[in-house]
Order: C-alpha cells, then sequence, then structure tokens
C-alpha cells in the first residue's frame, strides 16, 4: 500500500470542488471565498481558546471582508446577473 504525502497547504488549506458556472472569475472569486472561510475559522478558533483577544479577532475578520469585497469588485462578480456567457440577456 503506497502512502501519498500530503501537501502541507493543503491540509491547512483545504479546497472543495466548484460546481458553479465554469468562468475564469467565478473561479478565483470561489477560490477567495474559500480561503477567506478558512481564515474565519482560524480566527474564531484562536479566538475562542483565549489566543486572541476578541477586538483583534474582529478586526482581522473586517480586513479579511474588506479583501473580499474588493476582490468580488475587480472580478466584476454580479455586475450582470441577467446575461448568459455570449452577453445577451435571458
Amino acid at each position: 500500500m503506497e502512502r501519498k504525502m500530503i501537501d502541507k497547504d493543503d491540509f491547512l488549506y483545504p479546497r472543495g470542488r466548484y460546481y458553479g458556472q465554469v468562468k475564469p472569475e467565478n473561479l478565483v472569486f470561489n477560490a477567495n471565498l474559500q480561503e477567506f472561510a478558512q481564515r474565519v475559522s482560524y480566527i474564531c478558533n484562536l479566538e475562542t481558546a483565549g489566543k486572541v483577544p476578541p477586538e483583534q479577532a474582529y478586526d482581522q475578520i473586517k480586513e479579511l471582508w474588506k479583501n473580499l469585497k474588493n476582490s468580488k469588485k475587480q472580478l466584476g462578480i454580479g455586475e450582470h446577473p441577467f446575461e448568459n456567457d455570449e452577453g445577451n440577456s435571458e
């Protein structure tokens, strides 16, 4: 039986498969969203364990949220919700 080596980053930051509409901007945003969720989870766990004060945890999550919002805006996610892949209205 062969053992597979697990990459440290794959272990710490697992990624789920994307099932949405496959467009480059959607894939990039999904990766950013998964990273956001993973980091928020770590910050919450550190705060719960008393390793990070609540105000610092809040500030870190707020900064991550601003980064995610900027990512969404830069990628143009949700700007034209009723257009299909060809740019036509449905």
